[in-house]
């Protein structure tokens, strides 16, 4: 239960970190892909911060063999840039960009009552979906 509550916490504390940033506000986004017009350079600061801490929790994970919780770490193995590591980013930025809202933004938005935002998230789950089978589809394929 403590997990829990813990789980919850942090969970809360992102989403206010994303309120207070102004990153649940799609125009603070498309403003800073407006590199032709109003540009807003806001974002590439909270990018900035997050990219600190990145680095800060991933070099932290590195010397450890479990999570906080006495989990089993997992983490990403892959280091080659990879095709579909470059498509499925210029996707999620094709989207990030046409919507302004990036998932964690989005549900902390729909959360707050904005159509706009479950709209995303639906059709997010929708292309996750889609993604699943196809996954499934290829795995099945190349067995056999």
């Amino acid at each position: 239960m403590q997990r829990r509550i813990t789980e919850f916490f942090v969970g809360l504390l992102f989403g206010l970190g994303l309120m207070l940033s102004g990153m649940t506000d799609p125009g603070k986004v498309l403003g800073f892909l407006d590199l032709a017009g109003l540009w807003d350079p806001s974002l590439a600061l909270v990018m900035g911060g997050a990219i600190a801490v990145g680095v800060f929790a991933f070099s932290l994970a590195k010397k450890r063999g479990l999570s906080f919780f006495g989990d089993a770490l997992r983490l990403p193995t892959q280091e080659r840039i990879t095709k579909r590591l470059v498509l499925g980013s210029l996707l999620f930025g094709a989207g990030w960009g046409l919507a302004g809202f990036c998932p964690g933004p989005a549900l902390v938005s729909m959360a707050a009552g904005q159509s706009k935002a479950a709209l995303f998230v639906v059709f997010m789950l929708i292309g996750m979906g889609i993604f699943e089978v196809a996954e499934r589809r290829a795995q099945a394929a190349m067995l056999g």
